[in-house]
């Protein structure tokens, strides 16, 4: 069996499965619902207050949504090794590799279409609610936030399946991410003694595209890497964790 034809078969798993499916419906009414409250919320800022940067509120809401996505990924494989459907699917398609690859794919390609909608929608919300105080979508920095934002949802996705592959649990999985990604998105890395080394989680390194962080030299909000660095630091994240999965997959019996 190809790749191609591998990753059919998974798409057809995950479109069958309510409850994998169900998990990314709340990643568009989180994302689009909080960015349309954070705008409202910034709208009636202070004029002598600190400057309004009119993408914070646009993507603020993803940090949550980000949930949803993580969720779906562990469930597409983890149901896998709850059910004891992982022993016939390897029997079906004996290249381990095709395999993984094929379910990652499906995933992956699943989250993105997720994003894709999720992100501009998010965005547009943002801006809405802002009024006169919102941009445009060809304002500076904002294309660049759109797309550094799609594939921060978009690689959440193998990522989280990636480090569910390497457990072998849903529930193991679950109860590691989501703690640790939810304590993120609630700022615990800008705490002083621990954004040392939080700030490269990856759940954090693409905050600062997406403009969830200080300005540059801001010495609590800050990273110590640019935009583009963090998205690429996130890409090092998820490269690992699927080769991590693939390992465990090729050499674990079943």
């Amino acid at each position: 069996m190809s790749v191609a034809a591998a990753a059919r078969a998974e798409w057809v798993k995950i479109r069958t499965l309510r409850s994998t499916v169900g998990a990314l419906l709340p990643v568009v009414v989180v994302g689009v619902g909080l960015a349309h409250l954070a705008g409202t919320s910034m709208r009636d800022a202070r004029a002598d207050g600190p400057p309004l940067d009119p993408l914070f509120p646009a993507f603020y809401g993803l940090t949550l949504a980000q949930l949803g996505v993580v969720v779906f990924a562990v469930l597409t494989i983890g149901s896998e090794y709850g059910t004891g459907t992982i022993a016939p699917a390897l029997l079906a398609t004996p290249r381990r590799g095709v395999f993984y690859a094929g379910k990652a794919i499906a995933a992956t390609l699943a989250a993105a279409a997720v994003a894709l909608v999720t992100v501009p929608g998010a965005f547009a919300a943002a801006q809405a609610a802002l009024g006169p105080k919102g941009v445009g979508v060809t304002a500076e920095g904002v294309p660049e936030a759109l797309v550094g934002a799609f594939l921060f949802l978009t690689l959440m996705c193998p990522f989280a399946l990636g480090v569910a592959t390497m457990l072998r649990s849903t529930v193991r999985a679950l109860a590691i991410l989501l703690p640790v990604f939810f304590l993120g998105s609630q700022g615990i890395a800008n705490v002083p003694a621990l954004k040392p080394v939080l700030q490269y989680m990856p759940d954090q390194v693409a905050w600062v595209i997406m403009h969830l962080t200080g300005p540059p030299g801001d010495p609590r909000f800050a990273r110590d890497y640019g935009p583009w660095e963090g998205v690429g630091l996130l890409v090092l994240w998820t490269a690992a964790a699927l080769a991590g999965g693939y390992l465990v997959l090729r050499r674990a019996d079943v």
